[in-house]
């Protein structure tokens, strides 16, 4: 028999259950990772709350951990090796319309889940154990000798941020409105300032507010009784801000961050990734004032490795945004913690191997 592991495992809306289930079999092209820390990302949220995927699933793919096992057919890597996961790996052939082109979130291969914990692949990370699917063994990355794994989790999320930060155009000098301070909000308030922009950064709670100070926000203002669009004025010599990056799924503000940029300015949508999610947007503005309104959803492959330079340098700091770790048996406090944000919570780490 093979033998089993716990497991979080989604039944259905709002109903996760800690199951034996059996450790995944390593493939000749697979890796097996020991669990040490997983991220709960707002996309796990979004399925657990709204049954986006039908169960069962085992979600969480801001993996970090072990190497426990190695397919024969794996050469780069040994058991031992600690690595970052990364669950989405695009084909990137060249005769692939969209790898071609460097959309790569929206490759076929891409769509496909590569590592799993059981049932069909969703991420795997909320279990001790997680396979690694041939296709994202050479997306892993090593995490340096004493480095901790929980700062190594944040490398997926800050790739998608990267990414973000790349698409809206943010260049020295400029003025950049982040909605939203909580955890991604952060990522993008550092790298928005690591690219030279003043930053004005917009939360309702106190505490996150302080943090987006402490980390390189020029200003931090809450939305429901500050003037933000004086302050934006203010930072950008009259014109407004040349890029706003919407961290929050709300469509309401995005009517908010089109009237405070400038003309020809970006709104950069981030957090929407429910489909039919419908959006009321002037017109005049993205015609006459030239107004863009963009997206981006996951992460760049050829980013990768800049992001988890950024992370092993601390050159963009993620110890301050990690404020609470849950063992795999207090999985649904982890997930009401991340849904409802309390004054000093930011990223909540699931820690199977506690």
């Amino acid at each position: 028999m093979q033998p089993t592991m716990r497991a979080a495992v989604y039944r259905g809306i709002d109903n996760i259950q800690i199951e034996p289930v059996e450790i995944p079999p390593c493939g000749a092209g697979d890796v097996l990772v020991r669990v040490e820390v997983c991220g709960v990302c707002g996309t796990d949220l979004k399925k657990i709350h709204y049954g986006l995927t039908p169960p069962p699933r085992i979600f969480g793919h801001e993996t970090a951990g072990t190497i426990v096992a190695v397919g024969g057919d794996v050469r780069d890597w040994r058991v031992g090796d600690r690595v970052a996961v990364n669950h989405h790996i695009p084909c990137q052939r060249s005769d692939c319309f969209y790898c071609s082109r460097k959309a790569f979130a929206q490759c076929p291969v891409y769509k496909k889940t590569g590592a799993t914990a059981g049932f069909e692949p969703a991420g795997g990370g909320f279990a001790e154990f997680v396979r690694v699917l041939p296709w994202c063994v050479d997306g892993m990355v090593r995490i340096p000798e004493g480095f901790p794994a929980d700062e190594a989790s944040m490398i997926e999320p800050l790739n998608t941020c990267l990414k973000g930060i790349r698409l809206a155009g943010v260049q020295p000098g400029d003025t950049v409105l982040v909605i939203g301070q909580g955890p991604i909000g952060m990522l993008f308030t550092q790298l928005a300032r690591i690219a030279g922009a003043r930053v004005a950064a917009t939360d309702k709670i106190p505490a996150r507010r302080e943090t987006a100070r402490s980390i390189g926000a020029t200003v931090a203002l809450d939305p429901d009784t500050e003037d933000v669009t004086s302050a934006i004025l203010e930072l950008s010599d009259g014109r407004g801000a040349d890029a706003a990056i919407v961290a929050v799924p709300s469509t309401q503000v995005v009517g908010d961050a089109f009237a405070q940029i400038r003309p020809a300015g970006r709104v950069l949508l981030f957090a929407h990734t429910r489909l039919n999610d419908p959006l009321e947007v002037d017109a005049g503005a993205v015609c006459m004032q030239e107004k863009a309104l963009i997206g981006s959803y996951s992460s760049d492959v050829t980013l990768q490795q800049e992001a988890a330079d950024l992370i092993f340098s601390r050159t963009v700091d993620v110890r301050p945004l990690l404020t609470h770790r849950f063992g795999l048996e207090r999985i649904m406090d982890a997930i009401d913690y991340a849904a409802h944000p309390r004054e000093t919570s930011l990223k909540i780490l699931v820690t199977p191997a506690s």
